[in-house]
Protein backbone atom coordinates (compact mmCIF):
# COMPACT_ATOMS: atom_id res chain seq x y z
CA UNK A 1 0.00 0.00 0.00
CA UNK A 2 2.90 2.60 0.89
CA UNK A 3 4.73 1.90 -1.98
CA UNK A 4 0.99 2.50 -4.46
CA UNK A 5 0.94 5.55 -2.58
CA UNK A 6 4.43 6.53 -3.28
CA UNK A 7 3.86 5.64 -6.99
CA UNK A 8 0.41 7.52 -6.75
CA UNK A 9 2.29 10.74 -5.73
CA UNK A 10 5.47 10.68 -8.06
CA UNK A 11 2.78 10.22 -11.14
CA UNK A 12 1.13 13.16 -10.08
CA UNK A 13 4.46 15.45 -9.70
CA UNK A 14 5.58 14.17 -12.84
CA UNK A 15 2.67 15.13 -15.28
CA UNK A 16 2.65 18.25 -13.16
CA UNK A 17 5.59 19.29 -13.44
CA UNK A 18 6.40 17.78 -17.43
CA UNK A 19 3.08 19.70 -18.81
CA UNK A 20 4.10 23.16 -16.74
CA UNK A 21 0.14 23.54 -15.48
CA UNK A 22 -0.39 26.76 -13.94
CA UNK A 23 -2.78 28.47 -11.30
CA UNK A 24 -6.53 27.60 -11.55
CA UNK A 25 -8.58 30.43 -11.11
CA UNK A 26 -10.91 31.24 -7.80
CA UNK A 27 -13.97 30.21 -10.33
CA UNK A 28 -12.39 26.80 -11.26
CA UNK A 29 -10.49 27.69 -14.15
CA UNK A 30 -6.95 27.50 -15.46
CA UNK A 31 -4.49 30.01 -15.52
CA UNK A 32 -1.83 30.65 -17.89
CA UNK A 33 0.05 27.40 -19.19
CA UNK A 34 3.78 27.58 -19.88
CA UNK A 35 4.33 23.94 -21.88
CA UNK A 36 8.35 23.34 -21.87
CA UNK A 37 9.83 21.81 -25.17
CA UNK A 38 10.73 18.81 -22.79
CA UNK A 39 7.07 17.74 -22.00
CA UNK A 40 6.05 17.64 -25.25
CA UNK A 41 7.28 14.84 -27.04
CA UNK A 42 6.29 11.73 -24.61
CA UNK A 43 2.79 10.42 -25.17
CA UNK A 44 3.05 8.36 -21.94
CA UNK A 45 4.27 12.11 -19.32
CA UNK A 46 0.88 13.38 -20.32
CA UNK A 47 -1.15 10.67 -20.07
CA UNK A 48 -4.16 11.43 -17.46
CA UNK A 49 -4.12 9.84 -14.01
CA UNK A 50 -6.36 8.33 -12.33
CA UNK A 51 -6.29 10.20 -9.14
CA UNK A 52 -6.90 13.85 -10.10
CA UNK A 53 -8.79 16.55 -8.53
CA UNK A 54 -11.53 18.19 -10.53
CA UNK A 55 -9.36 21.26 -10.37
CA UNK A 56 -6.19 19.31 -11.56
CA UNK A 57 -8.40 17.70 -14.32
CA UNK A 58 -9.28 21.23 -15.70
CA UNK A 59 -5.13 22.43 -15.79
CA UNK A 60 -4.47 19.06 -17.38
CA UNK A 61 -7.08 20.14 -20.43
CA UNK A 62 -5.58 23.32 -20.88
CA UNK A 63 -1.89 22.37 -21.00
CA UNK A 64 -2.99 19.68 -23.69
CA UNK A 65 -4.38 23.18 -25.50
CA UNK A 66 -1.23 24.61 -25.13
CA UNK A 67 0.69 21.14 -26.78
CA UNK A 68 -1.91 21.38 -29.29
CA UNK A 69 -1.45 25.11 -30.28
CA UNK A 70 2.30 25.00 -30.19
CA UNK A 71 2.64 22.65 -32.35
CA UNK A 72 3.90 19.82 -30.53
CA UNK A 73 0.95 17.43 -29.60
CA UNK A 74 2.08 14.25 -27.69
CA UNK A 75 -1.35 12.23 -29.08
CA UNK A 76 -1.41 10.04 -26.13
CA UNK A 77 -4.05 7.30 -25.93
CA UNK A 78 -4.80 7.04 -29.69
CA UNK A 79 -3.64 4.10 -30.83
CA UNK A 80 -5.07 0.44 -31.44
CA UNK A 81 -3.83 -0.90 -27.67
CA UNK A 82 -5.63 2.13 -26.39
CA UNK A 83 -8.55 1.44 -27.61
CA UNK A 84 -8.89 -1.94 -26.49
CA UNK A 85 -7.93 -1.05 -23.38
CA UNK A 86 -10.90 1.44 -22.47
CA UNK A 87 -13.31 -1.25 -25.16
CA UNK A 88 -15.14 -2.88 -21.69
CA UNK A 89 -15.46 0.31 -19.76
CA UNK A 90 -15.07 4.05 -20.16
CA UNK A 91 -13.92 6.17 -17.48
CA UNK A 92 -13.56 9.79 -19.17
CA UNK A 93 -11.99 12.37 -16.80
CA UNK A 94 -14.10 15.23 -18.86
CA UNK A 95 -17.09 15.86 -20.67
CA UNK A 96 -17.80 18.60 -23.18
CA UNK A 97 -20.89 20.19 -24.66
CA UNK A 98 -18.74 21.93 -27.65
CA UNK A 99 -20.11 23.20 -30.82
CA UNK A 100 -20.72 20.79 -33.89
CA UNK A 101 -18.34 22.63 -36.48
CA UNK A 102 -15.87 20.17 -38.11
CA UNK A 103 -13.09 22.66 -37.59
CA UNK A 104 -13.43 22.29 -33.43
CA UNK A 105 -12.52 18.04 -33.23
CA UNK A 106 -12.29 18.64 -29.46
CA UNK A 107 -10.02 15.76 -28.29
CA UNK A 108 -7.50 16.49 -30.97
CA UNK A 109 -7.70 20.61 -29.47
CA UNK A 110 -7.08 18.92 -26.13
CA UNK A 111 -4.49 16.49 -27.06
CA UNK A 112 -6.37 13.42 -25.86
CA UNK A 113 -7.27 10.77 -26.48
CA UNK A 114 -9.77 6.93 -26.97
CA UNK A 115 -11.33 7.14 -23.58
CA UNK A 116 -10.22 10.35 -21.61
CA UNK A 117 -13.12 12.94 -23.34
CA UNK A 118 -17.37 12.41 -23.25
CA UNK A 119 -17.95 14.77 -26.05
CA UNK A 120 -21.55 15.86 -26.76
CA UNK A 121 -21.39 18.79 -29.62
CA UNK A 122 -24.38 20.78 -31.17
CA UNK A 123 -24.45 23.79 -33.78
CA UNK A 124 -24.10 26.74 -31.44
CA UNK A 125 -22.89 24.39 -28.22
CA UNK A 126 -26.02 24.86 -26.68
CA UNK A 127 -27.32 22.99 -23.86
CA UNK A 128 -30.57 21.73 -25.17
CA UNK A 129 -32.30 18.58 -22.95
CA UNK A 130 -30.89 15.53 -25.08
CA UNK A 131 -27.04 17.02 -24.67
CA UNK A 132 -27.75 17.56 -20.36
CA UNK A 133 -29.01 13.74 -20.16
CA UNK A 134 -25.99 12.90 -21.62
CA UNK A 135 -23.64 15.01 -19.36
CA UNK A 136 -25.75 13.89 -16.70
CA UNK A 137 -24.90 10.50 -17.52
CA UNK A 138 -21.24 11.10 -18.38
CA UNK A 139 -20.59 13.15 -14.98
CA UNK A 140 -22.90 10.88 -12.45
CA UNK A 141 -22.44 7.46 -14.39
CA UNK A 142 -19.22 7.91 -15.65
CA UNK A 143 -17.62 9.82 -13.31
CA UNK A 144 -16.02 12.86 -15.55
CA UNK A 145 -14.52 15.23 -13.05
CA UNK A 146 -14.97 18.70 -15.44
CA UNK A 147 -17.71 19.78 -17.89
CA UNK A 148 -16.68 21.90 -19.88
CA UNK A 149 -18.59 24.18 -22.35
CA UNK A 150 -16.61 25.13 -25.54
CA UNK A 151 -17.64 27.98 -28.06
CA UNK A 152 -15.36 28.96 -30.68
CA UNK A 153 -14.55 31.87 -32.53
CA UNK A 154 -16.35 32.23 -35.61
CA UNK A 155 -19.14 30.65 -34.85
CA UNK A 156 -22.31 30.25 -37.20
CA UNK A 157 -24.92 29.53 -35.50
CA UNK A 158 -24.06 32.44 -33.07
CA UNK A 159 -23.74 34.93 -36.13
CA UNK A 160 -27.04 33.18 -37.46
CA UNK A 161 -28.93 34.07 -34.79
CA UNK A 162 -27.77 37.45 -34.07
CA UNK A 163 -28.65 38.57 -37.83
CA UNK A 164 -32.12 36.92 -37.08
CA UNK A 165 -32.70 36.04 -40.95
CA UNK A 166 -34.81 33.76 -42.28
CA UNK A 167 -33.78 29.69 -42.62
CA UNK A 168 -34.92 26.64 -43.30
CA UNK A 169 -35.46 23.37 -41.99
CA UNK A 170 -35.48 23.38 -38.09
CA UNK A 171 -32.05 25.15 -37.82
CA UNK A 172 -33.89 28.30 -36.14
CA UNK A 173 -35.01 25.99 -33.14
CA UNK A 174 -31.60 26.33 -31.83
CA UNK A 175 -31.85 30.35 -31.92
CA UNK A 176 -33.51 30.43 -28.52
CA UNK A 177 -30.63 29.38 -27.04
CA UNK A 178 -28.48 31.52 -28.39
CA UNK A 179 -30.50 34.78 -28.19
CA UNK A 180 -30.05 35.68 -24.87
CA UNK A 181 -26.30 35.86 -25.88
CA UNK A 182 -26.86 37.84 -28.43
CA UNK A 183 -28.96 40.35 -26.14
CA UNK A 184 -26.51 40.31 -23.43
CA UNK A 185 -23.66 41.24 -26.29
CA UNK A 186 -25.62 44.35 -27.88
CA UNK A 187 -25.34 42.09 -31.15
CA UNK A 188 -21.48 41.96 -30.79
CA UNK A 189 -20.62 38.45 -32.12
CA UNK A 190 -17.84 37.98 -30.73
CA UNK A 191 -19.07 38.75 -27.25
CA UNK A 192 -21.94 36.80 -27.84
CA UNK A 193 -19.77 33.98 -28.18
CA UNK A 194 -18.33 34.53 -24.50
CA UNK A 195 -22.24 35.36 -23.03
CA UNK A 196 -23.10 31.99 -25.30
CA UNK A 197 -20.57 29.95 -23.42
CA UNK A 198 -21.59 31.52 -20.01
CA UNK A 199 -25.44 30.98 -20.42
CA UNK A 200 -25.16 27.53 -21.44
CA UNK A 201 -22.97 26.69 -18.60
CA UNK A 202 -25.48 28.18 -16.13
CA UNK A 203 -28.32 26.54 -17.95
CA UNK A 204 -26.50 22.75 -16.95
CA UNK A 205 -26.08 23.90 -13.49
CA UNK A 206 -29.45 25.26 -13.47
CA UNK A 207 -31.45 22.66 -15.92
CA UNK A 208 -29.64 19.46 -13.67
CA UNK A 209 -30.03 18.74 -10.06
CA UNK A 210 -27.85 16.04 -11.17
CA UNK A 211 -24.61 18.07 -11.81
CA UNK A 212 -26.03 20.82 -9.86
CA UNK A 213 -25.62 18.68 -6.98
CA UNK A 214 -21.89 17.09 -8.38
CA UNK A 215 -20.95 20.47 -8.11
CA UNK A 216 -22.09 21.62 -4.95
CA UNK A 217 -20.77 18.43 -3.54
CA UNK A 218 -17.46 19.34 -5.15
CA UNK A 219 -17.17 16.26 -7.14
CA UNK A 220 -17.78 18.20 -10.59
CA UNK A 221 -15.92 21.47 -11.65
CA UNK A 222 -18.06 23.14 -14.58
CA UNK A 223 -15.48 25.33 -17.19
CA UNK A 224 -15.91 27.16 -20.13
CA UNK A 225 -13.05 28.42 -22.83
CA UNK A 226 -13.42 29.49 -26.46
CA UNK A 227 -11.29 27.90 -29.15
CA UNK A 228 -9.68 30.82 -31.07
CA UNK A 229 -9.60 29.49 -34.67
CA UNK A 230 -6.45 31.20 -35.94
CA UNK A 231 -4.37 30.59 -32.73
CA UNK A 232 -5.89 27.34 -31.81
CA UNK A 233 -5.94 28.24 -27.99
CA UNK A 234 -8.78 27.70 -26.03
CA UNK A 235 -8.93 30.75 -23.41
CA UNK A 236 -10.56 30.25 -20.37
CA UNK A 237 -14.09 31.65 -19.73
CA UNK A 238 -14.84 32.96 -16.06
CA UNK A 239 -18.27 31.19 -14.83
CA UNK A 240 -19.86 31.74 -11.66
CA UNK A 241 -21.21 28.35 -11.70
CA UNK A 242 -17.83 26.77 -11.91
CA UNK A 243 -17.92 25.00 -8.45
CA UNK A 244 -16.41 25.07 -5.06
Amino acid sequence: MCVHGVKTVQTRRRWLATAAIGGVTAAGLPGAVAATPSSLASPSSVAPPKDMSPREAVAFLQAGNERFAAGKTAAPNRDIDRLREVAPRQTPFAAFLGCADSRVPIEIVFDQGFGDLFVTRIAGNVAATENIASLEFATEVLGAKVLYVLGHTSCGAVSAAAKGDPVPGQISALFQHIRPAVRAARGDVARAVLENVRIQAQTLVEGSTVISSLVSSGKLVVAGGIFDLQSGRVEPVDLAVAGP
